[in-house]
């Protein structure tokens, strides 16, 4: 992390959770951090934690990833305050656990919204960050195995499915233009299985009591997991570029299915 060390990284999803871990790590590890969430409190008394634990430096700013407009705030705020932002942790998502074929549309467009469409803006506008100042510059999309073995997830979660598909998708696309850019920027998705999360458990708690059952002692991951994951990439040598990394339980894989379910 040595090559990091002084850098600006941004985290999107940062007042709890996988986010949270996330942003402490960086800081622990000697970089300015952004950390973005709509609950500007909870960001708030997060970063007075992580400043006086390890005498980091997390800057808290309010922003709903669902407003492009408040993105871009961010970013703008970046380069005059902190010259601009090198590491981009897209990390934010949500799930529901309502089905497809009985769902609402508003909750198709908040998973698009905030898994892909605000994915994608704020990948832009780190690209455009670090093109502008001709420096280097990481993408790391907490993705999920949703996005890559849909057809063992047997639990409603609406759209997610398909908006981690995607998040796999865009990783690629945005790999192969960063390179035909001749950009120093390099683009790495993690993928966890079930991460223990307040997200998950929203969504176990609006199952059925026989459902929840058949969840209870499925093996997990913990939130710091997916926070050293994100260390290990960014500590890779210049020369290394981590495209992929899947991440499940290791009781996981004694199963007869080792992919038995989602992350967020």
């Amino acid at each position: 992390m040595d090559h990091w060390a002084g850098k600006v990284a941004l985290v999107t999803g940062a007042s709890v959770g996988i986010g949270a871990q996330i942003t402490k790590a960086l800081a622990k590890s000697g970089m300015k951090v952004i950390a973005i969430a709509r609950r500007l409190e909870k960001l708030e008394e997060l970063a007075t934690n992580i400043n006086r634990e390890c005498n980091g430096k997390v800057y808290p700013m309010k922003c709903d990833v669902r407003q492009e407009e408040e993105i871009l705030q961010v970013f703008q705020r970046a380069e005059k305050e902190l010259g601009g932002v090198d590491v981009l942790i897209n990390n934010a998502g949500v799930a529901s656990p309502e089905t497809i074929i009985e769902g609402s549309t508003e909750t198709y467009r908040k998973i698009l919204d905030v898994n892909v469409l605000a994915l994608a803006i704020c990948s832009r506008q780190l690209v455009q960050s670090v093109k502008k100042r001709k420096a280097s510059g990481h993408i790391i999309n907490i993705n999920s195995v949703a996005g890559h073995y849909a057809e063992s997830i047997n639990m409603p979660i609406s759209v997610y499915c398909a908006s981690k598909y995607a998040v796999t998708g865009m990783t690629a696309s945005l790999r192969n233009e960063i390179v035909n850019a001749k950009l120093d920027i390099k683009v790495t998705s993690i993928s966890p299985g079930m991460v223990k999360t307040d997200m998950v458990t929203d969504i176990l708690s609006n199952m059925d009591k026989e459902a929840r059952k058949s969840f209870a002692d499925l093996p997990v991951l913990h939130d710091v997991d997916i926070a050293d994951a994100v260390i290990y990439c960014l500590s890779m040598p210049l020369r290394v570029q981590i495209c992929e990394v899947i991440i499940m339980p290791h009781e996981a894989l004694a199963t007869k299915n080792p992919r038995p379910y989602a992350r967020s």
